[in-house]
């Protein structure tokens, strides 16, 4: 009963002497602390705010404006042309005040005109289109011109203002290019079949739709993402689990500690750190070149962010500064506080914490082991099962304790990682990640932190807040925190005194009928089919890296992209429409756009690959492919992509009631292959040339088609290169594991091109200068 005294700050006995009051010194001391620390938030959040909101400029510019503009009235000069007497009689105010007015006023306009003018140079994309290593005297004066109007020590959001807004392709562009995409994929009868249809569409419906979504784009900040995250994510009343989650891994090489709690302990700790300083918004913003700022604002609900099922259509609740955690192990549902006199625990008192979790023997209430189920399973059911079961007494509060969490832990009971030694360890490994056992994740938080009996961890996260970068941007900076920073004792525990003070975590309580538990376990079923369905093999290709690629002058995703188009051919025998996922984050709340990696020019080169055609053939193809390529990303990254346009288009003809059979058709084609690359050392937080062992192994997500596969791909590194490939068993046509044999080959047949042209010019070098020394 030690932790029932503790949390109550006092006390009281009514006596015939009157109330005698007891005060618990303690507990008034945390109660103080808290305020205190609650306070200084606050003030750093305020003070953050006005630098983000006077960006470019600083507030202590505003004192210059003001000395500059009052020097000038004591040596009788009027910079202002007149408005100083004007504001003084107006406002019947006195000279000083009236300059200082004026002043102010001028400085804010020079903010505008500093934020206009970065806006006006950020929508300058021409440097993307130039050959790596070659940069014209343009680029270089633009380069010169954004660090200059830039200003100094940028804090998260403080380009956000300054981001141009995503253009509108013209209808002819986007129907040109989708035409062109769709030409390898079809005979010369659909093809004109579709040709005429898309014309007419062009024609008939498009020039419509096509001024509302311009007007759309005028008035809203970017003119797809919120029908993206509404249409694509929240609406689907399917499965989120495998069909929407991803995951990421953790380090490869290497496990800091094999003790769950204190791993558990010490990367809390670190998220901790990096939810503090994402509060407060002190992340440095990421710039492509060092220069060009990327979007922020899918950042804001990284964490406290919970997806809440509905009948029609989900939505995402984010609150601000939950103070704690909620932790699944065994079938128990545990609730965490993550402060402790007004700070953050430490890692020792988080892992303390978790330990008395892993030692609690009780057994799961009634319902309570398959409940997150529920967060597996269709979306109707749950969000009906919400409304009748959860939304009074026990059974309300403990789900708003979920719900209202700042992420969700998942303390596993299995042992997982990649073991060389096991020939399936990152396949079993990856599957874990993604759906578990489909009750041991709650699939609606924003994202499920997974510790494994063995020190290994994992992450499961929702897609609709944010996509995969987001996530790796976190995972990055807490992964080496967690190694470099915080470390561990030389028996495995985190560092630091142990508080046996700490009131034990909370075991939530639930009263769940019968009816409520039939709803679980049929979500259960149904997650379980899907995820016994899901067939993956994580490929760990070190035969080479980016560094031997960049050595032949192409870019690396453009040769990894037509390798997965020869892997493809190989494996079912045709071609199929591929989608790639580039990022529009040089755009105000830009997400992603789809780079159609099939294209005439990759085909034609596969099937120069598999003809007897000569080396320096097959290589000329090749360069024109991924030349193709990469025209295509850019043209996606700076908003001149196809598949958003038509998305926005469609969903505008549905607002209409416009029946469109050209956007139906689009809509509906399935991607086989859905590919995505997760960028790697996005903070540079590890030099993994010194550190070569501290390197993660990526992530990965399901497949997108029955008869498909998903590719994930993370580049780490000069020499290595993961692949994390799923499909489902239940279609004869695919199988990951050859797949990823495929790709294996595909890259090392593309490589022996380049080692052939090698061998070939060193022949003829050497024959010339036998020549010559004839």
């Amino acid at each position: 009963m030690a932790e029932a005294h503790q949390a109550v700050g006092f006390q009281f006995t009514v006596t015939s002497d009157g109330i005698d009051l007891h005060l618990s010194r303690e507990v008034l001391k945390h109660i103080y602390l808290s305020g205190v620390t609650s306070w200084t938030k606050r003030a750093i959040r305020f003070k953050n705010g006005i630098l983000t909101g006077v960006y470019p400029a600083s507030p202590s510019s505003l004192l210059i404006v003001v000395i500059a503009i009052m020097s000038t009235i004591y040596a009788k000069i009027d910079p202002s042309l007149g408005m100083i007497d004007t504001i003084k009689r107006t406002m019947s105010t006195q000279t000083v005040l009236s300059a200082i007015l004026f002043s102010t006023g001028l400085w804010l306009s020079l903010i505008l005109m500093l934020r206009y003018i970065l806006k006006a140079l950020l929508s300058y994309h021409a440097w993307i289109f130039e050959s790596h290593g070659k940069i014209s005297f343009c680029t270089k004066l633009w380069l010169s011109l954004v660090k200059m109007f830039s200003g100094r020590r940028p804090l998260l959001y403080s380009f956000q203002t300054s981001l141009p807004r995503l253009p509108v392709p013209s209808v002819d562009d986007t129907i040109t290019r989708y035409l062109e995409s769709v030409r390898p994929l079809l005979d010369d009868e659909q093809y004109n079949q579709m040709e005429v249809v898309a014309n007419d569409f062009k024609k008939d419906q498009a020039p419509k739709l096509q001024k509302y979504l311009i007007l759309k784009s005028w008035w809203a900040t970017n003119y797809v993402s919120d029908w993206w995250e509404e249409y694509i994510y929240l609406r689907g009343r399917s499965p989120i689990m495998v069909n929407s989650n991803f995951y990421s891994m953790d380090l490869l090489y290497v496990t800091p500690t094999h003790r769950q709690a204190a791993r558990a302990g010490n990367v809390v700790h670190a998220m901790l750190q990096y939810r503090r300083k994402l509060e407060r918004r002190e992340h440095a913003p990421l710039r492509a070149l060092g220069v060009v700022p990327m979007c922020s604002y899918q950042m804001e609900r990284m964490f406290n962010t919970t997806r809440i099922p509905g009948i029609e259509t989900d939505f995402v609740q984010h609150l601000s500064d939950r103070k704690h955690l909620v932790v699944y192990h065994k079938g128990r549902f545990f609730k965490v506080w993550l402060y402790y006199g007004g700070r953050h625990l430490w890692p020792s008192e988080l892992e303390t914490q978790f330990q008395r979790i892993l030692d609690d023997t009780t057994e799961p209430q009634p319902g309570e082991l398959k409940l997150a189920a529920l967060t597996a399973g269709n979306r109707v059911p749950w969000a009906r099962a919400r409304l009748k079961y959860f939304s009074q007494g026990v059974n309300k509060a403990s789900l708003e304790a979920i719900e209202t969490s700042a992420f969700f832990l998942s303390l596993d009971d299995e042992v997982h990682g990649y073991d060389p030694d096991k020939l399936r360890s990152l396949d079993l490994y990856a599957k874990s990640l993604l759906h578990g056992k489909c009750y041991d994740r709650w699939f609606d938080k924003s994202f499920t932190l997974i510790a494994y009996k063995n020190g290994k961890l994992g992450v499961n996260a929702e897609h609709s807040w944010a996509d995969a970068p987001i996530i790796g941007h976190m995972w990055e900076y807490v992964l080496a925190t967690d190694c470099f920073h915080l470390g561990y004792t030389e028996e495995g525990h985190c560092k630091g005194d142990i508080n046996k003070g700490l009131p034990p975590p909370t075991k939530l309580q639930w009263d769940i009928p019968l009816e409520c538990q039939e709803v679980i376990e049929e979500s259960y079923m149904v997650a379980k089919v899907i995820a016994d369905d899901v067939d993956f093999h994580g490929c760990l290709f070190d035969e080479f890296g980016k560094g031997l690629i960049k050595k032949s002058r192409t870019s690396p995703d453009a040769f990894i992209q037509l390798a997965l188009q020869l892997a493809q051919f190989r494996d079912k025998g045709e071609f199929c429409l591929t989608y790639e996922a580039s990022m529009t984050r040089m755009f105000r709340e830009g997400r992603t756009e789809t780079v159609r990696s099939c294209t005439s020019e990759s085909t034609a080169f596969v099937r120069a690959m598999e003809d007897k055609n000569t080396s320096a053939q097959k290589l000329d193809l090749f360069r024109k492919a991924a030349d193709k390529h990469q025209n295509m990303y850019r043209l996606a990254m700076t908003g001149s992509g196809i598949d958003r346009h038509l998305f926005c288009l469609y969903i505008m003809s549905k607002y209409l009631s416009i029946d469109s059979p050209f956007l139906k058709q689009v809509l509906s084609e399935p991607w086989r292959l859905s590919t995505s690359q997760t960028p790697q050392q996005q903070l540079n937080m590890v030099d993994i040339k010194t550190f070569p062992r501290y390197v993660g192994a990526g992530g990965g997500f399901g497949p997108v088609a029955d008869d498909g596969y998903g590719v994930s791909y993370i580049i780490i590194g000069e020499n290595l290169i993961t692949f994390h490939i799923s499909s489902k068993f239940s279609s004869p046509e695919t199988d990951s594991y050859r797949f990823g044999q495929n790709i294996r080959q595909a890259m090392l047949d593309i490589c022996a091109l380049f080692d052939q042209k090698d061998k070939n010019e060193k022949e003829i070098n050497g024959a010339h200068n036998a020549l010559v020394a004839i």
